[in-house]
């Protein structure tokens, strides 16, 4: 309205300026005639603002029923909602009393999957036939409930998992090698319980359908025991059987062998082995000895004429001084068995003396891997017992390799002193014998 009469008044003072009236009836008629055309000008605002309230009214009359439907609307919706939630809740408890065992034959059958999909991922049957578990993932992953023919195909596979368990097949396959290569080549398998090919044993790779060979295979008997069962076609075959599908095997493996338990041994394990072949050689070289003296010694008791042989040199001796008196003889005697005896006993008291330091090396052995341990202990602390392996094995190995040399040697010490003691009591028998001999023919010469 302020603007309104601002403009009024700008438009006077412009009328006012631009035909400024002569006397005051021209003024009156301008200011009567400006004033008519005033109300003119504000009639016609007047008209439209009441044009524009009108059609403001009627849009809002239209929008307040427009409201007015839709709140009718929502509440028909909201009703519809809350009888239908209820015709759901209705309809779900209705399909669970249905449902009932089904549901639990669902479950189980899920169970049933996940650990059938377990001994197929695993079995050695999957590297024969890949890709033959996809409905039991199928079947673990699904909501829904499943299909005649969908539980048939499980209980198919079921049934070949068991048939084949029985089943020794030959079929080409993909293996990874020690060395990291994968090659194809047969494989033979035992049910599911073990695979060979070319006569080394293999393991599955779960999840993949490939066999890996082990980079370390077991004891020679069980490779021969592969091999045959390769190149047989027709009977009864010793094999071993391993029912844990792998893991015997991978057990197996680990076993360290006789090459691996002299390196366990270190240079303590060396040495013992060194000091039992020199022990072992002396021995057959005097058992070889003995045996070949007894032999003769017998051979000589046996003859009259004296020969190369110990009692064959203290007869000569006895035939050599056949007019001396007895007590000389008997010395001379005694001084030829003392000459034969270091031939006897020449490497006893050698080979007793490695029986006695092979156990001592052996404790040697345990005491410098008793102090690697405690080493390992220090520097890794004894969260990972492979540390401690080394030190404990070289602890075990070398007190085993000792006396493992040291019984041996002294069984052999044992007999061998028993067999020189023998010839020595012969020699000693025979030169008591000579000089009684000796001695009764002066007697009977002195009496004559």
């Amino acid at each position: 309205m302020k603007r309104l009469i601002f403009l009024s008044f700008f438009i006077f003072l412009s009328s006012v300026s631009a035909d400024e009236p002569n006397d005051l009836q021209s003024l009156l008629e301008q200011v009567k005639k400006e004033r008519y055309q005033e109300k003119e000008v504000l009639a016609k605002r007047e008209a439209k603002f009441k044009r524009v309230n009108s059609k403001q009214e009627e849009l809002l009359t239209n929008a307040l029923q427009i409201l007015s439907n839709e709140e009718t609307r929502s509440t028909s919706l909201r009703n519809n909602y809350d009888t239908q939630e209820l015709e759901i809740a209705r309809q779900n408890n209705i399909l669970k009393e249905k449902m009932g065992a089904l549901g639990e034959l669902d479950g189980i059958i899920k169970q049933i999957a996940g650990d059938l999909n377990v001994i197929i991922n695993a079995s050695l049957v999957s590297a024969q036939k890949p890709n033959r578990d996809k409905i039991l993932d199928t079947l673990s992953e699904r909501k829904e409930l499943p299909s005649l023919e969908e539980l048939e195909e499980l209980w198919i596979l079921a049934m070949d998992e068991m048939v084949e368990s029985g089943k020794i097949v030959t079929f080409p396959g993909k293996i990874i090698t020690a060395a990291g290569n994968e090659i194809e080549q047969n494989v033979t398998r035992i049910g599911v319980f073990n695979a060979v090919s070319a006569g080394r044993f293999l393991r599955n790779l779960p999840g993949t359908g490939k066999l890996i060979e082990p980079g370390r295979q077991p004891g020679q008997r069980f490779l021969d025991m592969a091999q045959n069962i390769e190149t047989s076609s027709s009977g009864v075959h010793a094999f071993p059987i391993d029912p844990t599908r792998g893991g015997m095997l991978a057990l197996l493996v680990q076993v360290p062998d006789l090459k691996n338990r002299i390196e366990q041994g270190g240079l303590v394990g060396y040495v013992i082995i060194f000091i039992g072949l020199i022990g072992v050689l002396i021995a057959l070289e005097r058992l070889f000895l003995l045996v070949t003296t007894s032999h003769q010694v017998k051979k000589q008791l046996k003859n009259k004429k004296a020969e190369d042989n110990p009692l064959g040199r203290i007869m000569q001796v006895y035939e050599k001084n056949p007019s001396i008196d007895t007590e000389t003889l008997g010395l001379k005697l005694d001084e030829a068995i003392l000459k034969e005896m270091p031939r006897i006993q020449r490497g006893l008291a050698a080979l007793a003396l490695l029986a006695a330091v092979s156990p001592l090396l052996g404790l040697l052995g345990t005491v410098t891997g008793i102090i690697e341990t405690f080493q390992s202990i220090t520097l890794y602390g004894t969260g990972d017992p492979r540390v401690m392996s080394g030190g404990i094995s070289q602890a075990l190995v070398t007190t085993v390799m000792g006396l493992l040399v040291a019984i041996p040697l002294l069984l052999f010490h044992s007999f061998l002193s028993s067999k020189s003691n023998a010839l020595i009591q012969v020699l000693d028998e025979k030169s008591t014998a000579f000089v009684a001999q000796l001695s009764e023919k002066t007697h009977i010469k002195n009496n004559v």
